[in-house]
Order: structure tokens, then C-alpha cells, then sequence
């Protein structure tokens, strides 16, 4: 780890002084998707920090610095034929972001959010010190209280991760429901048996598709979804189905789930187009970044009339109140098609101080993605006002990388203020990070 050392040394070096402004990360991935103010910054560049450091296939877990991207660290570890065990859907989301923020997918139901699989995070604080945090050392507050900070408390240097075996393909199936009552206990059922992967998409009220998947050593067929065939079509064509491992992991990012419908890049012309190396993530958040920034479609808003509302949310709800959540989402926002990823929380859930579960329970994961239109004018952020207060209402949770609209009593009553004002006056007593309010409700 001398280079990283090294790297770590320079990058304290420019270390921005006292100043005006928060400090912000100077990097080229965002997996945000809020915009806010950039006046008054100062910037820490971490680009530098984008090494797998080590590996321990027998021990069960990589070391990486925080701004290695899951693809790289994926490719890595799969040589020695092992991944980390929770590997969130998209190509550009770094480790380090994942663990200040809240990361998931399909083997969550039994390894957890991707902060319950990390075993140690080095973590520069907001005095310009460095320390490492353990679930059992003199930072532990801080291992626990990290994950859903974004950035307020600390930036991830260095992370280690718990890995898991992988075979060369993945074997899905497909079961096909018509009530979510029926789709919910399937998948319940499905969290307590041998499989390596749980989730499932809701295509309507009578179209819920769960997807159980295991590791196997050959497989008759691979199918390919990086480039002519699109993944989460085949979820309605097919009942059984063969990818390789790594392409099974990002089977998400060739289309973004489904949204690169808006950009028609499911036109088959303009996919072709795109062409295959530029389908995916990294090139779709580049247009994102550039719309946020010129405002393309809030002009075509305004023009079109009405309200047109982003609902781009991922919420954490308790299976037994699953149902009633999804028949309040179709009654009252009605997006489609909707992705369902079972969480199986750790013992230790309830210790994440920021982003707090009941521990050994089995929640459901709601990602839903897309703008909401509605005719005559209604408040700002009317749909996800609603969407908050229903997952309150359930004793759900939501993550925080969109917008959001709670008061700041609402807000430090779900995310953990007592203990959030402790960690920040020993961690960043200067407040040199932003604020989490601020920060991701206001948009500073």
C-alpha cells in the first residue's frame, strides 16, 4: 500500500485551506441526481484514489481506494473469481460513494446494503486527519455513522469489502405473478432458500415478475443485453435464462434499467447509433449532466404546461407493508415499470445511526425512475411529498441521492440527529463538509 500512501500524502497536501465554502470532492462521476448550488466550493481532488489495492480470496475480502469505480473493481476481482458481495447496478458508481451513500442489488437479501459488507473504511475527516474506522475500534461511531452521510462527515480513502465466490455463469428464472400479495410472499420464499440473487420488477398491477438467480459452473447458452437485446424485456419473454457472471452483474447498466428509453436509445436505429461501447451508464449521466445544466427539458416543461414532476426515488419498506406501499404507489404516482430488490438487514442494522433498519428483517427495496405529468399546476415536489410520507407512515426509509422535501424536524427524526451533531462536532468541529440537511434537502 506504499502507493497509496503516497498518493493519500499529496492529496493532503493540497488539503484546502480555511476558507468560504464547504469542501466538495473535484471528480468526474456523480451517481446524484439533484441538483444544487456550486458557489462558494472548495474543491479536494480525489481522482487520484482509483486503485484495488489488495485481494484476499481466502480471507474473503478487497481492499480499493474510494474513487474506484465498481466496474473496475468487479474486473479485478473476478479474475481471482470472486466479487464484492454487494455490487451496486451501475458501472460508475465508485466503492467510496457506495458507502457514504446507500448501495444495493440483487444479493442484498442476504448480504445487506452494501455498507453492512464493508469491514474498514480509512476516512479523511473534515480537520484534515485521517483515521480508520472498524465496527469494533476507537472509531466505531464512525464506521456506523458514515454510510447516508454524503460527503458531511468524511471522504472514504480506502475501503476493504467482504467478497464472495462466484462461478462462470448465472442461472435466472422468472416467475410471473398477477396479485402482489402472491409476488410478495414468492418473495419472501424465495429470500429464505439457496439462491445467490433475489429481485423483480412490477410492469403493472397484474404484471409482477420475480427473478431468483444461482451461480452455475456451465451453462447450454450465454445471452448477450450490451448492445441489440434489451435485459428487463426479456424479464416479460423468457422463463429461464443464461449470463455470464460479469454481464449478469451489469445487466442494468446497458440500459439504465429502462430508462434510456428517453433517451430512444431502445429505438433500434438510434441504439445502433449509440453503439455498443457507448450504451450504458457512464454515457447516459453525461447527458443528464449536460440537460441539468442547459435545461433542456425544464424549457420543453414549460412549454407542454401542466405539472411535470421527477419522481426518482429508491425506498427501503418493510415486506409486511410491501403490498400497501405498491397499491398506494400505483393509486397515487402510477410510474412504470417499477424494480423490487429484497434487503435481508444484518444484526448490526440498527447501528447505521443515518440510515437506521430493524435488524435480521426483511425489507423491500421500491426503485422508481421518471417524471410524473399531471394537468393544472400543484406544489413543488407534490409526488414526493407523498411518496415521504407513505414511507414514513410504514416504517420505510428513503435514500437521500434525489430529491427530497422533509422538514428539518422530519428529517433528523428518520436520519439519526442526535448522533449525526455528535459525530460532526469530533469528526468536522469546523465545519468543513457540508451540512446532510443542507446538503440533500435544501441543495447547498
Amino acid at each position: 500500500m506504499n502507493g497509496h500512501a503516497e498518493r493519500v500524502e499529496r492529496m493532503l497536501a493540497r488539503f484546502p485551506a480555511q476558507g468560504r465554502g464547504p469542501i466538495r470532492l473535484a471528480k468526474e462521476t456523480s451517481n446524484l441526481f439533484r441538483d444544487r448550488a456550486r458557489t462558494g466550493q472548495r474543491l479536494l481532488d480525489v481522482r487520484c484514489l482509483d486503485h484495488v489495492l489488495a485481494l484476499d480470496t481466502s480471507a474473503g475480502w478487497v481492499d480499493a481506494e474510494g474513487m474506484t469505480t465498481y466496474e473496475d473493481l468487479t474486473a479485478h476481482t473476478l479474475e481471482a473469481g470472486v466479487m464484492p458481495a454487494v455490487v451496486p447496478q451501475l458501472k460508475t458508481i465508485t466503492l467510496g460513494g457506495a458507502a457514504a451513500g446507500v448501495g444495493i442489488e440483487a444479493s442484498s437479501f442476504r448480504h445487506g446494503l452494501v455498507h453492512e459488507s464493508l469491514l474498514e473504511m480509512e476516512i479523511l475527516t473534515g480537520n484534515g486527519q485521517v483515521v480508520t474506522c472498524t465496527p469494533e475500534n476507537e472509531h466505531a461511531d464512525l464506521f456506523f455513522g458514515f454510510p447516508n452521510s454524503y460527503g458531511t462527515l468524511g471522504y472514504a480513502l480506502r475501503l476493504r469489502a467482504r467478497t464472495v465466490p462466484v462461478k462462470r455463469a448465472v442461472e435466472l428464472r422468472h416467475h410471473r405473478y398477477r396479485e402482489p400479495g402472491a409476488f410478495f410472499d414468492a418473495i419472501e420464499q424465495a429470500c429464505a432458500g439457496a439462491h445467490d440473487f433475489v429481485d423483480g420488477v412490477v410492469f403493472g398491477q397484474a404484471e409482477l415478475v420475480l427473478s431468483t438467480g444461482r451461480f452455475v459452473d456451465t451453462a447450454p447458452y450465454l445471452s448477450d443485453y450490451t448492445y441489440e437485446n434489451i435485459f428487463y424485456r426479456s424479464l416479460r419473454e423468457r422463463e429461464l435464462d443464461y449470463l455470464g457472471t460479469s454481464d449478469f452483474i451489469w445487466r442494468w447498466d446497458t440500459d439504465w434499467f429502462w430508462c434510456s428509453k428517453n433517451l430512444g436509445a431502445q429505438q433500434p436505429a438510434i441504439r445502433r447509433l449509440f453503439g455498443r461501447s457507448r450504451l450504458g451508464s457512464r454515457t447516459y449521466q453525461r447527458i443528464m449532466r449536460w440537460n441539468s445544466r442547459w435545461g433542456i427539458t425544464r424549457a420543453l416543461d414549460r412549454v407542454r404546461g401542466g405539472h411535470a414532476e421527477s419522481v426518482i426515488q429508491d425506498v427501503e419498506i418493510p415486506i409486511e407493508h410491501a403490498a400497501a406501499f405498491l397499491d398506494f404507489f400505483q393509486r397515487e404516482i402510477g410510474i412504470s415499470p417499477v424494480w423490487v430488490c429484497p434487503i435481508g438487514a444484518s444484526a448490526s442494522a440498527d447501528r447505521f445511526c443515518l440510515y437506521p433498519m430493524r435488524p435480521r428483517r426483511l425489507y423491500v427495496n421500491f426503485g422508481f425512475w421518471d417524471v410524473v405529468r399531471r394537468p393544472g399546476v400543484l406544489a413543488g415536489g407534490h409526488f414526493n411529498r407523498l411518496v415521504e410520507r407513505e414511507v414514513e407512515r410504514l416504517g420505510g426509509i428513503k435514500s437521500l441521492y434525489s430529491d427530497s422535501y422533509y422538514t428539518r424536524e422530519q428529517f433528523w427524526r428518520t436520519y439519526g440527529g442526535v448522533a449525526y451533531r455528535a459525530l460532526k462536532a469530533r469528526y468536522d468541529p469546523n465545519g468543513d463538509f457540508p451540512d446532510l440537511y443542507e446538503k440533500c434537502v435544501l441543495r447547498r
